[in-house]
C-alpha cells in the first residue's frame, strides 16, 4: 500500500500528504486542522509569527483537531545591510508608496531571539512535528526538540543539502524541486545551482540519504503523488494545491490569480523579499526586474515591501501583491482542504487498481 511507509509511521498519520507550512497568514487553524482531520499532516507556517501569535495558532488548531500537525519555522539568517542600501530600495518603492498611500518601512529582520522563542512555544505546546526552511538549526536546538520526542523535517534543494540534513539528525527531508511556489529553501549553494527540478532531485536524494524523502514542487494531484512514489519518495509536500482551499487564509486576489493561471505565467523573482521565489508575474515584478541584483537581501527587502503587499491585498490590487504559486498552478481547485485530501486518496486508489488490471 502506498500509504504504509516510514513517513506515515513516524508522523502517525494515515496518508503521507503534507500541507506545506506557507507563511504570511495562509495556514489558518481551519486549514491545518482540515488536512490533519482528513488523514494528512497540516502545518502552521510560523515563519513571520511572533511568540504569542504562534501560541494562539497552535491552541486554536488543537481545538479543531486531535490529530497530529506540525509547525514550520524559518532558520534565521544573519544579514547586515547598510542604511544607504535601504534608502535606495525605498526610493525605488516610492511609486508604490504613493499609489497605495503607505509610508516607507525600515528594516527589521527575523532575529535569532524570535526563532528561539518559537522553538520554546513548540516544545511547551507539545507540537509533535517541527519542520525547517532556509537552513539547519543548531545541534542544541535539534537535541532539545528530539528530547521532547518531536519529529524533525528538514528542507533540501540539492543532494548536498539533503546530506547535511541527514548529518544534522533530521528524521525526514523534503526534496524541494524548482517547480515549487514561493521561496526556495536553498541554504548551502547559489540559487542558480540549486534550481533542480523535482523529477531530477528526488531520485538522487533517495539514492544518497537513508532518511525518508518527501517530494515537493509541482505536485498537485494523484498523478504527481504516484510519480513521486515511483521516484522513491515516501511522501509529498503540497503548497499551491492547498493555497486555494476554502480554509486557506490567502487573500481573494491571490486565490483568484492562481485559479486563473495557465501555469506558464510564474517567474522566479527577488523583487518582493530579496530572496528568489516563484510567483505569478505582475507589474511590481516587471518594474523591479532591472534592479533585482541591487536590492537588499532577505529578510530586509521582505520587511521593506511588507506594507505595500498588505495594502495591495486589502485594496484588491493583485498587480502589487506577491502572488506565490508553483508551476502547476493551473491544476488548482477551489474546494475544502479535507475534500482535496479525500479526492487525492480516492484517485490514487483508482490509478492503482487500473495499473493492476
Amino acid at each position: 500500500m502506498w500509504e504504509e511507509n516510514n513517513v506515515t509511521s513516524l508522523l502517525t498519520i494515515d496518508y503521507p500528504i503534507i500541507q506545506a507550512g506557507m507563511a504570511g497568514g495562509v495556514t489558518t487553524p481551519e486549514l491545518v486542522a482540515a488536512v490533519s482531520n482528513a488523514g494528512g499532516l497540516g502545518t502552521i507556517g510560523a515563519g513571520y509569527m511572533s511568540e504569542e501569535d504562534l501560541k494562539q495558532a497552535i491552541r486554536s488548531t488543537k481545538q479543531l483537531t486531535a490529530k497530529p500537525f506540525g509547525v514550520n519555522v524559518f532558520v534565521p539568517e544573519d544579514v547586515r545591510v547598510p542604511e544607504s542600501e535601504i534608502d535606495a530600495a525605498n526610493e525605488l518603492l516610492q511609486p508604490f508608496h504613493r499609489e497605495l498611500q503607505v509610508a516607507p518601512s525600515k528594516s527589521a529582520s527575523h532575529s535569532s531571539a524570535t526563532f528561539q522563542k518559537q522553538i520554546d512555544v513548540i516544545i511547551a505546546e507539545e507540537v509533535p512535528v517541527c519542520s525547517f526552511t532556509f537552513g539547519i538549526p543548531s545541534k542544541t536546538i535539534i537535541h532539545r526538540l528530539k528530547s521532547h520526542d518531536i519529529r524533525l523535517i528538514g528542507t533540501a534543494t540539492t543532494v548536498k543539502e539533503a546530506r547535511l540534513n541527514e548529518q544534522a539528525g533530521m528524521d525526514m527531508v523534503v526534496a524541494q524541486g524548482s517547480e515549487a511556489g514561493g521561496h526556495r529553501g536553498t541554504f548551502d549553494t547559489s540559487f542558480e545551482q540549486s534550481s533542480v527540478g523535482t523529477m531530477s532531485l528526488v531520485p538522487r536524494v533517495v539514492d544518497t540519504v537513508s532518511l525518508p524523502v518527501i517530494a515537493a514542487g509541482g505536485i498537485m494531484d494523484a498523478r504527481g503523488i504516484l510519480a513521486a512514489t515511483v521516484l522513491g519518495a515516501e511522501g509529498v509536500q503540497m503548497g499551491t494545491a492547498f493555497l486555494t482551499a476554502q480554509e486557506s487564509g490567502a487573500k481573494p486576489p491571490h486565490k483568484k490569480a492562481i485559479l486563473h493561471s495557465d501555469g506558464d505565467d510564474t517567474v522566479i523573482t527577488s523583487a518582493f523579499s530579496g530572496k528568489p521565489a516563484r510567483g505569478i508575474e505582475n507589474a511590481f515584478i516587471r518594474y523591479l526586474r532591472l534592479y533585482e541584483h541591487n536590492l537588499p537581501a532577505y529578510p530586509v527587502m521582505n520587511t521593506l515591501t511588507k506594507e505595500i503587499r498588505k495594502a495591495a491585498g486589502s485594496l484588491d490590487r493583485p498587480e502589487f501583491m506577491s502572488l506565490w504559486a508553483g508551476q502547476s498552478a493551473s491544476l488548482s481547485q477551489e474546494i475544502s482542504a479535507g475534500q482535496l485530501v479525500k479526492q487525492l486518496v480516492e484517485d490514487i486508489k483508482i490509478q492503482n487498481e487500473r495499473s493492476i488490471l
